[in-house]
């Protein structure tokens, strides 16, 4: 039992160890452009919620989702999140596959996490994606603002979205007003958001 007990260490220890190999010898692709795997979006995203639920403190917004409120994060948004996260006049950014892993399309896909979750991600960033962390550059209420609009995309009052319309041209996109519970990718996901 002990020779068979060590021999799953050295086998654990040896697959670690290749696969650091592997990575330090520089055979995974460092592109940006490329397409990630069905495989390594799943884990990546399960990663990202499993650290975000580990670390980001529950916290309930001071900012009440009134009507300025959440025209003052529309326009929080398109000034700083819009080139990245898709413009209001309902087309994908540019950047979107300029990212590793591609950057979420959040007003053709709205995102489903609780506000909590959102806050924290627009406060710390997300390491490893290219989303900076908006604590130096966004004040607390501005980054509650920002926050409230994004989980409030689905479902904005009529006085918001006339502004969005009279502001940008065009109105919500119904898909944006679905709440469908989407990935990065704009695809449906299994629910782990």
């Amino acid at each position: 039992m002990r020779s068979f007990t060590l021999g799953i260490i050295v086998t654990l220890l040896v697959l670690v160890l290749g696969a650091l190999a592997f990575a330090l010898l520089g055979y995974i692709p460092s592109n940006a452009n490329a397409k990630p795997s069905h495989m390594e979006m799943r884990v990546a995203m399960n990663a990202l919620d499993a650290s975000m639920d580990r670390h980001a403190p529950r916290l309930s917004s001071p900012i009440p989702p009134t009507d300025a409120n959440l025209i003052d994060g529309m326009k929080i948004y398109t000034m700083n999140c819009a080139v990245c996260h898709g413009t209001l006049d309902n087309k994908p950014s540019p950047l979107e596959h300029s990212f590793y892993p591609p950057v979420p399309q959040v007003i053709l896909h709205p995102l489903d996490d609780p506000e909590w979750h959102l806050y924290y991600a627009v406060t710390t960033g997300v390491r490893y994606t290219g989303m900076p962390s908006w604590d130096t550059a966004l004040s607390e209420q501005e980054r509650w603002k920002v926050t409230a609009f994004l989980s409030h995309l689905g479902k904005l009052p009529p006085a918001v979205r006339d502004y969005w319309k009279q502001a940008y041209g065009v109105s919500p996109q119904p898909a944006a007003m679905d709440m469908k519970d989407m990935d990065g990718a704009g695809k449906a996901s299994s629910g782990n958001h």
